[in-house]
Parts: structure tokens; sequence; C-alpha cells
């Protein structure tokens, strides 16, 4: 597009050293059509209206001095007079007719934008780009307005009066006032941009893009909102948007590594009316539910954004001279709905993680739990306590108290006012990337968005406690749940004497936790996936017909509904929570223990009565490594291996080690390897070791034995102990016998360790003693052992006790003083 003039620069003109002139988002689009086309971002094309042209558009209409005295006088705090001299200003503005040169240039541009358009009037977007805005420290994200599918010139001329006003809006007044910007330092240009139709069904959508983990600052992931219609549903929290997750690495090394997916609700689409270029023509219609129950984007497609991301994101961390992801960054997409095309709408720094540096890890931890009232998805990690306000709009404003938790179907971005004196928020609707999730993480509050049933469950002045610190979901519960707040300074624990790794359970907790100086994760549950995440035995969703409670069987086509074979939602839920462990501690190791369920808790799984036997003793019954190779279960077993096997090989995450638990003797270990090759898992493979747990005093006897079949081992001082003290663990009557420090105890770990180093293999434990007892941990440190694998609030005392000089002595098999 050729048109130029002192009002008018194309985006193919434009950089980021052009932000004075055509502020922060105008800046960027034109920095990416320059830089960026060449590697595929596609950006549609446009051109920005100078911050010059707004400044003449004030004066030419005897404006400017009158606009800036009445801000000088006004107490933002007093929200009255804010919306009545904003709302003045903003009629002045808009109602002023553009200098006739200027509008001109704007219209010689548009049709030469028209030009490469069908029909004679291209469809465009007109968004508003300040001159403070997009930069690092400030994001003036939703402060000023947007004005899509604008058509002619007319209506051209009307909404770009209408962005220009938008600089005075309540909400944008009050941020400039609390970020410290003087009003008359910060000017409006307006962005003309091609319009893409993500409003056509049945294809159209958008969303947004973030390259981190919104809620911990994670670098190493992408997270991709989307919803049918405009992107405006997602921004503003009007729907519970699908959401994808992409790992950096692996995706740069040409692995589809899309390790979570998450179906929304998108209940509602907003698409245009046709009747004018104003918001008010805007039409929000219900989403027929075949296309709520699918996802906006295919795995295809989500790499291809997420590339794309990652690229931009290079991009800026490289003009500003850091490290690939030093400069994270917050997009907008949308797919066209006519032609499937994606395109980024707009590019910004990140503005919450990005400016921490040496941030420490808040970590809270409730002190007693009950059922939750409400569930959703958290942001923030922390935890907030006050009584409930019911926001419906905002008329209820003047009514909020500091310290209540603001609840609200959806908030609005002029209620930022009131949301910082909050103790927390609560939606029915909203993702983590909707407003009142961007705001609440700047702000520092627990906010848990998308509960669905908020405004009609709970009520004014009631006293709830918002927990936003156990990990993906958030959760509501009824009065105040004391809680322990404790903030870790990774940075400053020493260095211990050995690797130090974490038994987690919970993928919700990964990207936090991984920032923890920790080796590695030393064992991952499955169990936990397979109770939380898919709830269904997985011989019940091979062989549903042999469920034959009707109920039952419903309830686990309900759960699977979305796959094509109930075994596939298994394996794809499986490997998502695998995968998302995996990649937050990538490339550092993550030792994944294949399920070690007892009957009698399989049993409990929907379905699971059909397929698992009564035992009087389940601990030392149909478990572990039996389970694999026998025909009551090897089928499901085959779902494990195939998540397994998706995550490594699909997925690129060959950091995932797989363990062996409860396996009783020789036999029984090369049953089990060679019914993981028969499912594609060979051990060597692809670089693939395989552990087994050490927890039966065979494995210590035979160690040699069994060094021959596996890659390392894994101490489970809990079965250990029962097993070599007869001891039930689960008895209260013998409790006072169990210890895992028993002096027998400790001679068979100090015997494997000694075996397996004389056969070349590793020897970690993952048992809970050195989490219990510290003694125990510099014991085993003395000892020589490889790793310790620890809860993770017990990694900074371990790390500091394990940091002191080994005794001159050497270690003593017996922890209490006993001689060996």
């Amino acid at each position: 597009m050729g048109i130029r003039s002192r009002w008018i620069k194309p985006f193919d003109s434009i950089s980021m050293e052009d932000v004075p002139t055509v502020g922060g988002k105008n800046a960027s689009l034109g920095e990416m059509v320059r830089s960026l086309g060449s590697v595929g971002v596609r950006v549609p094309g446009g051109f920005a209206i100078t911050a010059e042209a707004f400044r003449a558009h004030l004066r030419d209409a005897g404006l400017e001095q009158w606009v800036y005295q009445r801000l000088d006088a006004l107490d933002v705090s007093d929200t009255a007079s804010l919306a009545s001299i904003a709302a003045e200003i903003r009629a002045r503005v808009a109602g002023s007719p553009l200098p006739a040169g200027m509008r001109a240039d704007i219209m010689a541009a548009y049709r030469s934008l028209s030009g490469a358009a069908e029909g004679s009037a291209a469809e465009v977007a007109v968004r508003s780009s300040a001159t403070a805005e997009d930069l690092p420290t400030a994001s003036f994200a939703g402060q000023h307005e947007t004005y899509l599918n604008v058509r002619g010139e007319e209506a051209l001329d009307t909404a770009v009066r209408a962005c220009m006003a938008s600089l005075f809006t309540d909400r944008a007044i009050v941020y400039r006032a609390e970020h410290g910007f003087a009003h008359r330092s910060v000017a409006l240009s307006v962005g003309v941009q091609r319009m893409v139709r993500s409003d056509i069904a049945p294809g159209g959508c958008a969303g947004t893009m973030f390259t981190l983990d919104t809620e911990t600052g994670f670098r190493g992931v992408v997270l991709i909102d989307g919803a049918w219609g405009l992107g405006e549903t997602v921004v503003q929290g009007r729907v519970n948007p699908d959401e994808f997750w992409v790992h950096k690495a692996t995706a740069r090394a040409g692995f589809r590594s899309v390790i979570l997916k998450e179906l929304g609700e998108k209940a509602v689409r907003l698409e245009h009316s046709g009747k004018g270029p104003s918001q008010g023509a805007l039409r929000e219609v219900s989403v027929p539910a075949a296309d709520r129950a699918r996802f906006v984007l295919t795995d295809d497609e989500v790499i291809a954004l997420a590339r794309w991301a990652m690229a931009v994101e290079e991009h800026y961390s490289r003009r500003s001279g850091g490290s690939p992801d030093s400069v994270p960054m917050d997009l907008e997409w949308a797919k066209d709905g006519r032609t499937g095309e994606l395109f980024i709408l707009q590019a910004r720094p990140e503005t919450v993680h990005s400016q921490r540096t040496g941030a420490k890890l808040d970590i809270f931890r409730l002190k007693s739990k009950a059922p939750p009232l409400l569930l959703g998805k958290s942001v923030g990690n922390r935890v907030g306590v006050g009584p409930v306000r019911i926001v419906r709009s905002s008329e209820d404003l003047p009514s909020f108290r500091e310290g209540e938790v603001l609840l609200a179907g959806m908030t609005d971005p002029d209620w930022e006012p009131v949301l910082r004196k909050s103790a927390g928020v609560i939606t029915d609707r909203g993702g983590r990337t909707c407003h009142a999730a961007i705001v609440s993480r700047e702000m520092g509050l627990p906010c848990v968005v998308g509960t669905g049933r908020g405004t009609t469950t709970l009520h004014d002045g009631q006293i709830v406690t918002v927990s936003c610190a156990e990990g993906e979901v958030g959760k509501v519960y009824d009065g105040s749940v004391p809680f322990q707040h404790e903030q870790i300074d990774p940075k400053g624990l020493p260095t211990p004497r050995v690797p130090l790794m974490l038994n987690l359970a919970d993928p919700g907790q990964a990207f936090r936790l991984c920032q923890l100086p920790a080796a590695g994760v030393g064992l991952m549950r499955i169990e936990f996936l397979v109770s939380n995440w898919i709830g269904v035995h997985p011989m019940a969703l091979v062989h549903p017909e042999r469920v034959t409670d009707r109920a039952v069987r419903e309830a686990i086509h309900a759960r699977a509904a979305a796959w094509p074979r109930p075994a596939d939602f298994f394996v794809e839920r499986l490997a998502s929570g695998i995968a998302q462990i995996g990649a937050a501690f990538h490339p550092r190791p993550v030792i994944v223990r294949f399920s070690d369920f007892k009957t009698n808790e399989y049993a409990r799984l929907l379905g699971g009565e059909a397929f698992e036997p009564v035992e009087d003793n389940p601990m030392i019954g149909f478990r572990g490594a039996s389970r694999y190779y026998d025909d009551r279960y090897r089928e499901g077993f085959a779902l494990e291996c195939a998540a397994i096997r998706r995550v490594r090989d699909d997925m690129g995450l060959s950091n995932v080690i797989v363990m062996i638990p409860f396996c009783r003797t020789l036999g029984e270990g090369r049953a089990v390897l060679a019914e993981m090759e028969k499912n594609g898992l060979r051990r060597g493979d692809n670089g693939m070791q395989v552990y087994v747990m050490c927890e039966i005093p065979n494995n210590v006897i035979l160690a040699e034995e069994f060094s021959d079949l596996f890659d390392g081992f894994s101490i489970g001082s809990n079965d250990l102990t029962q097993l070599t003290l007869g001891v039930d663990r689960d008895s209260e009557l013998l409790a006072h016998l169990f210890d895992e420090r028993d002096p027998g105890v400790k001679r068979l770990i100090q015997t494997v360790i000694a075996k397996a180093h004389a056969k070349g293999r590793k020897v970690g434990i993952c048992g809970e003693a050195p989490s219990n007892y510290p003694e125990f941990a510099r014991w085993l440190a003395d000892l020589g052992i490889d790793s310790m694998s620890l809860n993770p609030d017990s990694l900074p005392v371990v790390a500091r006790i394990i940091a002191e000089p080994a005794p001159a002595n050497g270690p003593s098999p017996s922890g209490r003083g006993e001689p060996a």
C-alpha cells in the first residue's frame, strides 16, 4: 500500500522505533509485517493513523486545553465525577469532525487497502494504539476501544473518531493516574487493519496466546486460548474457552508437542450483526451443542500458532539483546471462517512475570479442607479470605467494601478500581486469559474463573476462602480456612551433596514447582492422574460391555464422549498429565511409575467393580508388576504404555523414564519387560531407561540380578519397611512399630546401594523417610545414595541439612546410634 503522509503510515513501513509516532500496538504490527513474514507469520495488512493526527484533531476542534485542564483537576477516586467528565470529553472528541486534509489522507489509504479486497470497500478492524501502550512495564490492555467489521468511508470516519475518544474512557484515565502517566504525555494512534472474519461459522474462531504459563511465569510453554467467533468473548470472559499448551523445546525440534488440551464450554459466539461499525453492532448467539463438544483448533493449527508465537518472542528477545525467551509475549490470533487462514492480530510484551527478577516462590498451604463449594480455573497461586459481594453490574460497585471477595458473572474493565480493593475474585465464566484473570494476576489476587454457578451458589456477606494454591483447579470453600504462607528464594538454597528430586503427582503444580532447584522428578505416581483426571477403570474403557450397571456405563460414556473410542480418552488424558510434568522439568529426568493401585482402590473407580477381585489383604495382593502381564489387566497396561509412547515418541519428551513397582521376582521383571516390548516400549530404544522399585526384601537379596534387567533402583521405604518388619503400614494398632529408621531396614538400604553400585546402577529413594526425618536424609547422603526424591515442601530443609560436610567416621547402618 503506497499512501503515506504525516497522518498515515502503512504497516510495512513501521518498526518498533515508531512507538512515539504510532503507539505500541501499531508499531508491533508493523514490526511483525516487516520482519516475520519471511518465516511464515501471517499478519493482516493495514495502516496506522499517527498520534500526531490525534493531537491535530484535538487542536483543530479547539479541545486540547479544555480536555487536559479538566483531567488535571479530576480526582479519579470520585467515581461519579470521573464518569461524568470522561463521558463529556469522549462525546466532544468523537463528535468533532476530522480536519479535512487528514480525513482525505485516511480515505485515500483506505481505498488503497480496499483495492486488494473483494468489493468496493474493505472490511476493517479499527484498533487503538496508545503511545505509552504495550511497554514492558504497562500493558494498557483493555483500556481503549476496538471497532470491528467496519466497512465504507462514513463508517470508518465514525470509528476513527470514536477510537480516538476512547483514550478518555474511565478505566484508561484511572490506569494512567495509577501508573504515573501524565495525561498529556499519552496520545492515541489508530490502526486500520484488514478484518479477519473469525465471526463466520462454522470454522471462524479466535483467542489469545502467551509464550509462558500465565500463572507461574514458566517460560517453557505456549498457552493458547480459543473460542468460536470473535476473540472478545475470550478476552472479556464471556465464555470458558478451549485451552492448549505447547512445549517450546520439543516443538522447535519438530515434535507434535501439544502437551495438554482442555475442552471449554464455548456456549456463545460473538459475531457481527451487519448493522454498523460500533460495538453495538455485535451480537451474541448460542453455539450448537456439536460445536461446543469439539475443539476450535486442530493439533496442526495449535502447533502452527505456537511456532509463530515463538518466532515473535525470539524476534523481540533478540531486539532487546536477551535470551530467546527473555521477552515473553501476549498475542491475539484469529482464524477466518471463510478461508480457514490463521492470523496474528496483536503482539505485546507480557507485563506481569516479565518484570519479576530473582522472584521468590510463594507456597500457600491450607491447614484443613472440606468439600469445596465451587470449582473453576485457578489464577494467582494464592489464597484469599473475605465476605462475598455479588456484582451484577456497575450499579453495584459503590456498595463494594475493601477486603470483600468480588463475585460476578464476568468482570468489566471499568471495575478495575474496585478489583484492587478485593480479597479475591470469583467469576461464573471466563478462562485463564480473560479480563478478570489478567487483572487479578497483575494485582496479585487469587481468582477462580469459570465456576459456572458462583452467582447462584453464594450469597452476599458469606465468608469464603478462595484457594488458587492447589494446582490448576481453583477452589472456593465455605468459611475462613486457616492457611500457611511460606516464601522460598530458590537462589538462596545451598547446593546439596546429593541431587534432590521431587515426588510429584499433580500436573497442575508442575510449572510452579519446577522452579525449585530440583534435579528432576524422582517419583510421578500415575494413580493421581487415573483417579483425578480420568476416574474410570482402564479395563472398563477397553470393555465397557462388561459393566453391568447401566448408570455407570452412561457415566463412563459421558466422560469419554469427546474421543473416538473410550480407550483413547484414557491414553490422551494420561499422556497429557505425564507430558505436563515432563515438559515442566525438561530436560531433567522425570521418573514415571506405572500404576500401583491395590484392588480395593481400583474397584472404587467407575466400572472397577466389574474387573477387580475382592482380596483380604490387598496391600500384598494383586498389585504392581503382577497385573501388567496378567489377562485380567494386560489390556489396561497396554493403555498405560500407549500413553508413555505418545509422550516420549510423539511429543519428544525423552526425559521421561518409566519405573516398575512391586516387582516380586526376576521372572516377573522379565515378563513385564516383554509385555512393554509388545506395546512398543523397548528398553534402550530412543534412550529409554526402565527403573524398578526396591520395596521387597527379594529386590535387595537379588539386587545384582535385578541390575541386569533394569537401569536403576528407587527405594520405596514405606513398603520396604512394611515387608521387612511384617507390619501392615495402614494398621493403627501397629503404628508404633512402623519406622523406616529401624536398623534392619537401614541394613537393607545399605546393602542394595552397595550391590547396585557394584553393577554400575544408580539408586535413589522416593519413600517418605527423607522427607519426614532430616537425620535420615543426612544418613543417606553419607551412605552415597545417588538421589533423594522428596515432597516439595521438604526440599529446602533437606538441601540445608545435606549441604553440611559429611562426618569423618563414615555412616552407620543404624539411625539411632545402634552398632551396625
